[in-house]
């Protein structure tokens, strides 16, 4: 019976009208798929909206313009005791005006470099930031991060992917990805003999950590997880990371945080963000695992810059909070400490 379906099948392909509706199908299908695409189009464009009118407008300059003021200040003795987000109060501590210039960084009201910030006094306060201890940075791209940890007489191994794949993902034309050892050289903030004995460079896929990364005091990653392909790979990342650790080590990173939704989110594409709900659940695997993780603290903040959604193309300045596939996003930082075993 089924030779004579796929005989009778052939007869009506060969007729003028099958073969119109063979065409009337292929439209159909392609209407369909422009209208799914016009759909999911007005749906980010809706979130930027809200989003949009929620920062209302740029605030006034006088708020944020040469500012904040390059103070006197020292590492803080407990700033971070939470693991926190991106907010405006941060930038206008004495702390954060020292950890900026011994960064070498210009002092600015910028996400990434309270990232910097953030990780630097995390691990400084928690006393890992010691002669003789061992660093190791995931993704560290062009980041001061190995350069200031060397020059404190840490060992420091600096990981990014391959140029290859650096290449394929857009990373080179940024300007975002480490070659070598020699992109993470500063010698304004590491003297170049320190930098040379303490610093080593490794390619490492973020995905597959080779298991000779191992028994390490600490170790970060300044908003590189949220591209490893999915928010469960991210998170994967994040328990592996602390594998690389002894026990009592600290694992420190920061990350893309959906301030917009704990529901609704972006999940399989070469960026993600994270929802307050998979760090939650991030905590409570790595808890069971036996390793502390510091509370979270998600206030987005009450002050004029806190309010401000930055959107494409994005400012130098202020840029604490942006849109981002029409949801707010910032960055948050995670503390988590390895268990005994």
């Amino acid at each position: 019976m089924s030779r004579h379906i796929k005989s009778f099948r052939h007869y009506l392909s060969r007729l003028p009208l099958f073969g119109g509706v063979n065409r009337l199908e292929a439209r159909i299908e392609a209407l369909a798929r422009q209208t799914h695409e016009v759909g999911c189009l007005l749906v980010e464009h809706r979130r930027e909206m809200r989003s949009v009118l929620a920062g209302m407008s740029l605030p006034n300059p006088a708020i944020w313009r040469n500012l904040p003021a390059m103070v006197s200040g020292e590492p803080a003795a407990n700033a971070f005791p939470m693991a926190t987000v991106c907010r405006q109060a941060s930038f206008d501590e004495p702390y954060f005006a020292y950890w900026a210039a011994r960064l070498g960084e210009g002092l600015r009201y910028h996400r990434k470099l309270w990232e910097f910030v953030f990780i630097s006094q995390v691990l400084w306060e928690r006393g890992a930031v010691v002669s003789g201890a061992r660093g190791l940075g995931f993704g560290v791209g062009l980041e001061p991060l190995a350069a200031f940890f060397a020059s404190q007489d840490c060992q420091v191994t600096g990981t990014d992917m391959s140029p290859e794949v650096a290449q394929e993902a857009g990373w080179v034309d940024t300007n975002e990805h480490a070659h070598g050892k020699e992109a993470l050289r500063r010698p304004w903030v590491c003297p170049d003999h320190l930098f040379d004995r303490n610093v080593a460079f490794r390619e490492c896929d973020m995905n597959d950590i080779p298991d000779d990364l191992r028994d390490y005091d600490f170790c970060w990653s300044a908003c590189a997880l949220e591209h490893l392909g999915s928010i469960e790979k991210g998170l994967e990342f994040i328990v592996r990371s602390v594998e690389c650790l002894k026990p009592g080590g600290w694992a420190i990173h920061t990350t893309e945080l959906n301030l917009s939704s704990n529901e609704d989110t972006v999940d399989n594409m070469d960026t993600v963000l994270f929802r307050r709900r998979d760090l939650e659940e991030l905590k409570a695997r790595l808890e069971a695992l036996g390793h502390t993780v510091a509370p979270f603290d998600f206030d987005p903040g009450v002050d004029p810059l806190d309010a401000y959604i930055d959107i494409p193309p994005y400012r130098v300045e202020p840029h604490l909070k942006l849109a981002l596939w029409g949801y707010s996003v910032t960055s948050v930082g995670l503390i988590i400490q390895r268990g005994p075993n």
